[in-house]
């Protein structure tokens, strides 16, 4: 099930939020638990015991863990956990990847596994899993008592399948006691919140889908550069809405059920460094991957050549968790290849420069790398590239009015946060108004915003969010 379907938003969502504000405080978790289940079963039933089945394995083994008096006790049963789901992560999503990778290498031949599906949400759920048994280990906070509670926290629908991935312990007292969460003002920011989200997703990262996906294609061999340009371009900002509307949905429903959620995107396109950026963007993952990767490596308490060679790593890996192909890995290592330079020297250079050059590189950089992100193959990559610099004398052909009006509206919501009034404009959105009438406009915007969308949504059909097949 799709936030940005008719299902969800006329029947799923309406029905649990009545039967939410009606049922005894006691029995709110095991209805949003079975809501949870329901909404994954929706999409992928097949794979619903193979989650139910790791989280009970999970929490047993971090109950003895925790209760285990032998430290070589305890680091065993971590490592177990921990390879647990590690394996299970690397059989459906990169198996097939690597045993093709090697049956290249050594000239042996190879059709793929073609019975392998990839279980919904499995990058996002397997995260927050190591993160919970990483954490007791470490006396971070201790295990949760309660099995239906933990696995609300593995499956709590809002953030299941695209995020924000959660740390336990962010999460660990709202899903014992929400009262000072569930509020009607809260719900209505909520509200405001997810129907920011789905416009986002629906009147903006949808709409621009269609000129992207035309430039994009893999039959497309001769097109201007600057319609290839532009159709890059078009693809970040439809990424950065897709994404951001969905953490918006998830951060608002959130909201709707008495959950604070982190947040996962700061106005990433305003940064004024590759560094910057990703602190910006997807910033729940930019977080795992800085306190379970980088510190255990060595972070910042190493040798320069060290400390750079971890970055490099880090942002490797990163690639590798977004897709099993040779293209997120290039993404990644390039993504990580210009941070390496940024704290050589880069960062020293943008300092000493007007502000809106360091802008515009790291624009382009995140531009140019994202075709990696939005292609089949390396060759598919290659000759997106060739087409960008220069290999067609096609001549530019204007875009469509649509698409126009729309890629105008993405640049100006992007980079309105660079000013002041700008950044004013988002804290009175996006936290909770003190004043009525704000409250009361704000809600009125929401609503034209969710009909708005519901209507696209009925006429155009729905389209999946590109993360989906991360």
């Amino acid at each position: 099930m799709v936030f940005s379907s008719t299902v969800f938003l006329v029947y799923f969502l309406p029905v649990l939020l009545l039967l939410y504000t009606i049922v005894p405080q006691g029995l709110r978790n095991y209805l949003l638990l079975a809501a949870s289940i329901f909404f994954y079963s929706w999409g992928a039933p097949r794979f619903l015991f193979v989650i139910l089945g790791t989280t009970l394995l999970d929490f047993f083994l971090v109950s003895y863990m925790y209760k285990a008096a032998e430290q070589r006790l305890k680091k065993l049963l971590m490592v177990i956990s921990i390879s647990i789901n590690l394996g299970l992560l690397f059989y459906f999503k990169y198996f097939d990847f690597f045993i093709g990778t090697l049956s290249s290498l050594f000239g042996v031949g190879y059709s793929g596994v073609a019975t392998i599906a990839l279980p919904l949400a499995i990058s996002f759920y397997t995260f927050e899993t190591v993160t919970y048994v990483v954490d007791v280990y470490r006396g971070k906070h201790p295990p949760q008592e309660n099995f239906g509670n933990y696995l609300l926290y593995i499956l709590f629908f809002p953030k299941m399948i695209l995020g924000p991935i959660i740390a336990y312990h962010e999460i660990a007292s709202q899903l014992s006691n929400r009262i000072a969460n569930e509020k009607f003002a809260l719900r209505i920011t909520g509200f405001v919140r997810f129907s920011i989200g789905l416009a986002k997703k629906v009147l903006i990262a949808d709409l621009l889908a269609v000129y992207v996906s035309g430039v994009f294609s893999p039959e497309i061999r001769d097109i201007s550069a600057l319609n290839v340009w532009i159709g890059a371009f078009a693809f970040l900002l439809r990424l950065y809405f897709d994404f951001s509307g969905y953490s918006d949905m998830a951060i608002g429903l959130g909201k709707m059920f008495g959950f604070n959620l982190p947040e996962n995107f700061n106005n990433p396109l305003t940064s004024a460094s590759l560094t910057e950026f990703w602190k910006r963007w997807h910033m729940t993952l930019g977080n795992w991957m800085k306190n379970y990767l980088y510190i255990p490596l060595g972070g910042n308490h190493v040798t320069v050549k060290r400390l750079l060679f971890n970055l490099w790593i880090v942002f490797l890996l990163s690639g590798l968790w977004h897709g099993a192909s040779w293209n997120f890995v290039i993404w990644g290592a390039a993504h990580g290849f210009v941070i390496m330079l940024e704290r050589l020297f880069l960062l020293k250079f943008y300092a000493r420069v007007w502000k809106i050059i360091p802008l515009i590189i790291t624009l382009i950089v995140v531009v140019v790398t994202g075709v990696f992100f939005n292609t089949e193959s390396l060759a598919h990559a290659g000759n997106v590239f060739a087409l960008m610099f220069g290999s067609s004398h096609s001549a530019f052909v204007l875009p469509g009015r649509e698409f126009l009006v729309v890629f105008v509206a993405a640049i100006c919501f992007s980079f309105f946060a660079v000013f002041k009034w700008g950044r004013a404009i988002q804290k009175v959105v996006f936290e909770e108004p003190s004043k009525f009438t704000t409250r009361l406009a704000l809600s009125f915007v929401a609503l034209i915003l969710f009909v708005t969308s519901l209507s696209f949504v009925t006429a155009a059909g729905v389209h999946p969010f590109i993360y989906f097949r991360f």
